[in-house]
């Protein structure tokens, strides 16, 4: 198999697709929403992690449904991908909302800090984790992208 060939499979990969919309679509939701909320563009609200919809979500489980409609519910590798799924839903909810969190705090602590003794520190990124409503909502985001893109392709 040529390299170009092997290129051009992997793009065509359904499964593939699916999972690069389901992030695709719930970054440009962010955006949409950042532009609507603040009146301006950055393009940090693309590339950024945290906010609504969780774009980890949609990614992951466009993969695993994908991975189940196309390959099967009793597959090895539908197994693999909905644990797979389960642990990045986890970490972006529990692990990465708690780092946030914490950041939030030694944020307001530097701030007190640099007021009294004027020390200058880099401030920590706060929207690392996602709150239950934007895991939700990537979820509802990954499964509505991977359903979609089956059923237009059956068609």
């Amino acid at each position: 198999m040529s390299q170009h060939s092997a290129i051009w499979e992997f793009v065509h990969n359904n499964v593939v697709v699916a999972a690069f919309l389901g992030w695709f679509v719930a970054q440009t939701i962010k955006v949409i929403r950042g532009v609507v909320t603040e009146k301006k563009f950055n393009f940090k609200w693309f590339v950024g992690t945290g906010g609504m919809p969780s774009s980890h979500c949609a990614g992951v489980t466009a993969l695993a449904t994908s991975v189940g409609l196309y390959e099967g519910v009793h597959t090895a590798l539908f197994a693999v991908t909905l644990l797979f799924s389960f642990i990045v839903i986890c970490d972006a909810r529990g692990v990465r909302r708690s780092t946030g969190k914490q950041a939030e705090i030694l944020n307001k602590i530097m701030d007190d800090i640099y007021w009294k003794k004027k020390i200058e520190e880099e401030k920590l990124k706060e929207l690392i984790g996602h709150t239950p409503i934007q895991v939700f909502a990537g979820i509802l985001v990954g499964l509505a992208v991977a359903f979609t893109l089956y059923w237009s392709y059956r068609i």
